[in-house]
């Protein structure tokens, strides 16, 4: 039977399970690797993206968006609107998610990233065993998530959009880094 209040630690179990994550969750691979369509991806897994993604999958508990392309990409968004600190790789892999979910679900990534500017998150905040062992309700109430129906201000809607090109010129700066080189190659095989 199900614990009617889950701690973090108990609905982290279920969903590394539920998603196929292994027990740790992936923390320990040296690899993550995503399907992107068809093709395949995969890239070194740091020491800086494992400290982000302890929070991050923390946050899918308590947030309740999906692992999906769309539902990453409400939660990339959700974090850099409530500001992922001084997690670099959470910047880098929220902003790189976000417009591929923009794509997918416009109005799923804006209303998660106006819910995101009125609430706060986990970064920044001590990952230990007493962050686990608090209940997921606790921790959504003291995150401001038991919320609903944020109202967006105009001042919002103009940080969605800015965030919007910023994860717009990371794509296409991360585009030309991994196809740059190729596009030489071919220039000189021609």
């Amino acid at each position: 039977m199900d614990d009617p209040v889950p701690t973090l630690r108990a609905a982290l179990r279920r969903y590394f399970d539920e998603n196929g994550f292994g027990p740790d969750g992936g923390y320990t691979a040296r690899w993550v690797k995503v399907k992107l369509g068809p093709l395949p991806i995969a890239f070194p897994n740091s020491a800086g993206r494992v400290r982000a993604v302890r929070y991050h999958d923390l946050h899918h508990l308590v947030t309740g968006y999906a692992t999906s392309w769309v539902g990453e990409a409400e939660i990339g968004a959700w974090e850099v609107a409530s500001s992922c600190r001084g997690f670099i790789a959470a910047w880098v892999l929220n902003l790189l998610v976000m417009p591929v979910g923009a794509t997918l679900d416009p109005g799923a990534v804006h209303r998660a990233f106006i819910r995101g500017r009125h609430t706060r998150n986990l970064y920044g905040g001590p990952y230990d065993d007493a962050l686990l062992d608090t209940s997921v309700e606790d921790v959504r109430s003291r995150l401001g998530l038991d919320q609903c129906g944020f109202a967006a201000r105009p001042r919002d809607h103009l940080a969605f959009g800015i965030w919007c090109l910023v994860a717009a010129a990371l794509q296409g700066v991360m585009a030309l880094a991994l196809f740059g080189p190729v596009a030489l190659a071919i220039s000189f095989i021609r």
